[in-house]
């Protein structure tokens, strides 16, 4: 996929509808990405780590969604180390953000003392949450954002969580790989169904 217009909302739902996401690169600009295999992670293997479940039980976290959505996207646009790139542009922010208001991209948000301390953001399209990226200011913030984002996925009916690439940190959660044509195949029926993305109280 190529397009070297200015990155808008539309230009995005449509891309993810083909199984597309954005990367930016500092030297190459915004390239796009479809990968094969691509890895999601199964809504019902999801199991939190049992070093969480105190942190769980102790309401340590306040959990909201999408009431700092940019304040979120910004966070996770930051370098991790000095050794880290970044693949989050401003064009990016301001796109997703504008994705945000339309109601296709949410936020995930921790907070500390009524400070924002850890947090993730994605797309909801059909019945698919397509993950982006997460942050993490305070030990376990972002660790129990995934966790009530499983919750809200499972408690709204979506298929399945789209982590793009595998590693280490998704594959802790679970997360499978299955070949491009597959996931496209998935993706065309889970666009059929509207999920909503809300949280519920009662997780």
């Amino acid at each position: 996929m190529e397009n070297d217009n200015p990155l808008h909302a539309e230009t995005l739902i449509y891309a993810y509808a083909q199984g597309y996401f954005p990367m930016a690169d500092e030297l190459k600009g915004l390239q796009w990405f479809n990968p094969d295999p691509r890895a999601i992670i199964p809504l019902d293997t999801y199991k939190p780590a049992k070093s969480l479940r105190p942190i769980l039980n102790k309401g340590l976290f306040e959990i909201r969604v999408d009431t700092q959505f940019e304040s979120v996207m910004r966070a996770c646009s930051m370098p991790r180390s000095e050794e880290d790139g970044v693949w989050i542009s401003d064009e990016m922010v301001l796109a997703y953000t504008e994705l945000h208001r339309l109601g296709f991209a949410h936020s995930v948000e921790a907070y500390l003392y009524d400070q924002l301390v850890g947090g993730l953001y994605g797309v909801s399209i059909g019945a698919v949450f397509c993950g982006e990226s997460m942050f993490s200011k305070v030990p376990n913030s972002s660790k129990v954002a995934f966790h009530y984002l499983i919750q809200i996925l499972n408690a709204n009916q979506f298929e399945w969580l789209d982590t793009q690439f595998i590693n280490d940190n998704v594959l802790r959660y679970g997360a499978i790989e299955i070949s491009r044509d597959t996931y496209l195949r998935r993706l065309a029926k889970a666009l059929k169904k509207n999920c909503k993305f809300e949280l519920i109280h009662t997780l």
